[in-house]
């Protein structure tokens, strides 16, 4: 089997992954690499991209060599990653300026009243399908070009973090239609291409922006002779474009038609539907699908934070988890995870928002801030573990509501992805809190599977993306249970009305110096 091995790589905001499959959609090996957000200030987050270039180039490295598999039977490797935000600010050279402004990131709070104030809101999201928040990379863009002059002057380019990985690859400059439709504000998603009109009204220049759009399976460059000694591949070997985290996730699980609602849930969750464009919201984000690009839209409605805030609570307060995970090699997840499960729906009065990171979708509010409802000292530290997975549950059901008031038809039941599957308690939680019976799959793929696929449509080695429906396999569909259903209906009603009552007071602490 020569030449019919495909790799995908997905570059995400705390670790990077690469799988290699054959063509059946086997898994053969796979390798990860984790690193850390920089947090300069509140609500800031940032990221040099060479550390996505070393995690790119070691995890390839790594799952060739787990492999065996000879690297002239490596047929393609494609590429997607986080939504970079601003993207990378690079000068003439290519040169990095600064580190990226990335999705999670939220500084840019004067740019969006701005834009409030003398942008039209229909005119917006009737050329881009969107409307603004701090979220999206075009009001990054702007915070540096009013915050950073200096930088500004110097500033050739901006470019998402894949791509600027494909460059690192390839020498090749390009975007994908996802990655450039998630930037909002300057991309025409009906034409598919930038818009020189917002452009001009939001002070970004169009040179700044790649010069060429492609589809997601589209091959855009080779290995390199540089790349190929720090990466184990081939030089010459075909590189495909690949897309945004989210999008591709869902493609690893099948998702091919309409209604089919996929939950991405890592550091973050992205929780989305394909459409063909009928039923846009301003309240969610669209950008074009990585299959049937020129057709299908991907509409999805995020949190900022998920597994970041699981994270955050392991790394601050489970000192005798984290050794038990160094020392016997059983996760601190799962250990927390058994401490919690006799604790009852609720968390017996406790209550999460969880905008660690202020918050997306459907609330948009960069000033929102963590908080825990509902604190006696009856409570312990697991009663707070088990609060924080049910507050990421409230704010998926939060979105899949929003989804369903913009008119988005959805299939009854909600495929998940990502390391929150590795949970069944909290797999469970997912179910009881939004009603949805949660499918995930066999092998806990998320978008790197994907990747891979596109890998093989790009370089001729699969026919057609519909290839993916053999590839899927899903394990033991979790059903929710009505008891504790109607207990978290409760709940999530106070959900909504703490964010309500709390939103001005945590605006003020925000300013307070």
């Amino acid at each position: 089997m020569r030449n019919e091995y495909l790799l995908g790589t997905d570059i995400g905001t705390q670790g990077t992954k690469t799988v290699l499959v054959n063509p059946d959609g086997k898994i053969i090996s796979s390798a990860f690499s984790e690193y850390d957000v920089i947090k300069p200030k509140p609500s800031w987050a940032e990221q040099w991209p060479d550390v996505w270039v070393k995690a790119t180039f070691d995890t390839i490295r790594d799952t060739l060599e787990k492999s065996k598999v000879k690297p002239s039977d490596i047929a393609g490797i494609a590429l997607s990653g986080l939504y970079g935000g601003s993207g990378i600010p690079l000068d003439k050279d290519m040169k990095p300026i600064r580190p990226c402004l990335i999705w999670m990131d939220r500084r840019a709070t004067d740019e969006v009243q701005w834009v409030k104030k003398n942008v039209d809101k229909d005119k917006i999201f009737e050329i881009t399908g969107n409307y603004v928040d701090s979220y999206y990379g075009f009001t990054k863009m702007m915070w540096i070009k009013n915050n950073e002059p200096d930088n500004w002057k110097q500033i050739s380019r901006f470019i998402t973090p894949k791509d600027y990985v494909i460059y690192q690859l390839t020498g090749e400059n390009i975007t994908d239609f996802s990655s450039a439709g998630n930037i909002g504000g300057v991309f025409d998603l009906k034409k598919r291409t930038w818009s020189e009109e917002m452009c001009k009204v939001l002070g970004i220049p169009m040179s700044m922006l790649p010069q060429q759009i492609v589809k997601s399976a589209d091959v855009v460059g080779k290995i390199t002779k540089e790349a190929s000694k720090l990466c184990g591949l081939l030089e010459g070997t075909p590189v495909v474009a690949g897309g945004i985290d989210a999008p591709v996730a869902s493609l690893s699980a099948g998702v091919l038609e309409e209604k089919s609602h996929v939950a991405m849930a890592g550091t973050s969750i992205c929780w989305g539907v394909v459409h063909k464009g009928q039923h846009l919201s301003p309240k969610l984000v669209s950008f074009p699908y990585v299959a049937y690009d020129d057709e299908m839209i991907y509409t999805f409605g995020g949190a900022a934070t998920a597994g970041g805030i699981v994270r955050w609570f392991r790394d601050q307060f489970c000192v005798k988890e984290r050794e038990a995970e160094r020392d016997l090699n059983i996760s601190a997840y799962r250990l927390l995870d058994e401490e919690v499960e006799d604790i009852p729906p609720g968390s017996e009065g406790l209550l999460l928002l969880p905008y660690f990171m202020g918050e997306r979708s459907p609330i948009w509010d960069p000033d929102a801030k963590g908080t825990i409802i509902g604190l006696t000292l009856y409570h312990t530290r697991k009663h707070v573990y088990r609060a924080i997975l049910e507050g990421v549950a409230y704010s998926l059901r939060h979105n899949i509501e929003a989804g369903l008031e913009s008119g988005l038809e959805l299939a009854e039941e909600c495929i998940m992805v990502g390391g929150a599957t590795r949970s069944p308690l909290w797999m469970k939680m997912f179910s009881d809190v939004t009603g949805y019976p949660i499918k995930t799959l066999a092998q806990n793929v998320e978008a790197p599977y994907g990747d891979a696929l596109l890998a093989g449509v790009g370089t001729g080695v699969l026919d057609s993306y519909e290839r993916i429906k053999d590839w899927v396999r899903f394990d033991k569909t979790i059903y929710p249970d009505k008891k504790a259903k109607k207990i978290y209906d409760q709940y999530f009603i106070e959900y909504k009305k703490a964010y309500k009552s709390l939103k001005d007071i945590m605006k003020r602490l925000g300013k307070i110096k």
